[in-house]
């Protein structure tokens, strides 16, 4: 990319908002030039924006910091998904067709689209993720040019509580935030570190957040299911807190201490955990409740994998998050899912260069944000910020690429990416339009249809007239002669 072209993305998590701006190289690296982080535990809650006003403010606090570092103005924004309320179901759309027909691309689209508009009861499809087409009694990735009698498309809906989809298009809309594309933050994160083999083998990545834990199971390169989980590592540091302390000390002791897995002989009876100068809490006892609270979350985590992939896990179980860092994590999942291959993903697969310590810390925690971050792919940089002595912006210039994007019908959308509400009303009216133009393309063929039969039949009337006519005359001309 040339200067003063950059990348902008943002993750809204619960215990941090997290904005990073970056450079594609035309080696496929990528050059972070900033990150901001801003507290957004007290609006934000298991993914879930409780606070409009508050949330837009701290979006706009993440856009002034990026831009005071960088220089330049922000036009627009890509937007991680993700959240308590997302989760996956299955939906099998089905036709009949005249025998030996010959599939076309325009049939599976029809499949697609009458997917995509299924309702939901307060839920809002965000992606629709397709697993394969069931041609009369054979499976096919792609039908197009076969004959059948039968076309069957098996999806998975990726579906969010409408209220909680309405809440983040609104806090960007309250902040004046152009979104050059929502992105479902999972998807985004199983790019970015996930190999093609564990993805086309079989595998469940599993990312342990503050307060969620998202399961996303893949299997033949394609997502098969997904699922949160109300349960993070914060759980933890509140149960931790039972042992009459405050959760900032929690949390401390936490990072300090806690293990995920103790063996029993290992365990100490005498030796005690230093709270603070004058408090202590006996070992054993702060080694059940982690262990018991992240049992917990582990037995969640294999509850959501579908039974019909327990043994088809070949890539094994990744996992990543801040949650991931405890110490013996992988030998805890291990000992409750009895899944042999288990890493931890640490960093994402990119090529990333860096200078800011969040990054170079290589924890998992960025690993969300840097995948949403591969995923742009249109300049989010407008005109250089030059203040005057009166402090006044010098005036940008219309960025076309986020609110001037050409609308998209749903068979059109990447997968992964979500329509926001403003490109959802866009296609809509679109919709609207090109089906109002064909309904007046239809009215004025059957119009003129209607004018020409109308015509036939004047002109068959004459010509009646003129034979009857005609056949009078002569019976009357054969008369006389008589």
């Amino acid at each position: 990319m040339a200067a003063k072209e950059f990348i902008v993305a943002i993750e809204l998590g619960s215990s941090k908002m997290t904005g990073i701006a970056g450079q594609k190289n035309l080696d496929g690296s990528i050059t972070v030039l900033g990150v901001v982080k801003e507290d957004s535990s007290s609006f934000i809650r298991k993914g879930y924006v409780y606070n409009i006003d508050k949330t837009a403010q701290c979006l706009t606090n993440i856009i002034k910091k990026l831009e005071n570092l960088l220089k330049t103005e922000i036009l627009q924004v890509y937007v991680g998904v993700g959240g308590q309320s997302i989760r996956s179901v299955r939906n099998v759309i089905a036709k009949d067709l005249p025998a030996d027909t010959r599939i076309t691309q325009d049939m599976v689209i029809e499949l697609m689209d009458a997917n995509r508009n299924m309702k939901y009861q307060d839920q809002e499809i965000l992606d629709a993720a397709v697993q394969e087409y069931r041609v009369d009694s054979q499976y096919q990735l792609d039908p197009v040019g076969i004959q059948a009698s039968h076309l069957e498309g098996n999806f998975l809906n990726i579906l969010q509580r409408t209220s909680f989809y309405r809440n983040l298009n609104k806090c960007f809309e309250v902040a004046g935030i152009n979104v050059a594309e929502m992105y479902l933050a999972p998807l985004a994160l199983a790019d970015a570190v996930l190999t093609e083999a564990e993805k086309r083998s079989g595998c469940a990545l599993v990312d342990i957040g503050s307060d969620t834990t998202t399961v996303s199971v893949y299997s033949k390169n394609i997502l098969r299911h997904l699922a949160v989980i109300p349960l993070g590592s914060n759980n933890i540091t509140k149960d931790i807190a039972t042992l009459q302390m405050e959760e900032y000390d929690a949390e401390k002791m936490k990072l300090k201490y806690a293990s995920a897995y103790t063996d029993n002989n290992d365990i100490d009876n005498n030796l005690k955990y230093s709270i603070d100068q004058e408090r202590q809490v006996e070992s054993r006892k702060f080694i059940e409740i982690v262990e018991g609270r992240l049992e917990e979350i582990i037995e969640n985590v294999w509850y959501q994998i579908p039974s019909d992939y327990y043994d088809k896990l070949l890539g094994g179980i990744i996992l990543t998050g801040g949650g991931s860092n405890m110490s013996n994590i992988e030998q805890a999942f291990m000992n409750h899912t009895h899944v042999d291959k288990i890493r931890t993903a640490k960093f994402v697969t990119y090529t990333i260069n860096a200078t800011q310590e969040d990054i170079k810390a290589k924890n998992g925690k960025m690993n969300t944000v840097l995948g949403l971050l591969a995923k742009g792919d249109m300049n989010c940089a407008g005109s250089e910020v030059s203040n005057d002595l009166f402090g006044t912006k010098k005036e940008t210039t219309p960025h076309p690429a986020a609110d001037q994007r050409q609308a998209r019908q749903a068979s059109e959308i990447p997968a992964g990416v979500i329509r926001t509400e403003a490109e959802k009303q866009k296609a809509e009216e679109e919709r609207r339009r090109q089906q109002e133009e064909e309904d007046r393309a239809r009215q004025e063929e059957e119009r003129i249809k209607q004018e020409e039969e109308a015509r036939i039949r004047k002109e068959n009337s004459k010509w009646n007239k003129f034979k009857k006519g005609a056949l009078k005359f002569v019976k009357g001309m054969v008369e006389e002669e008589e």
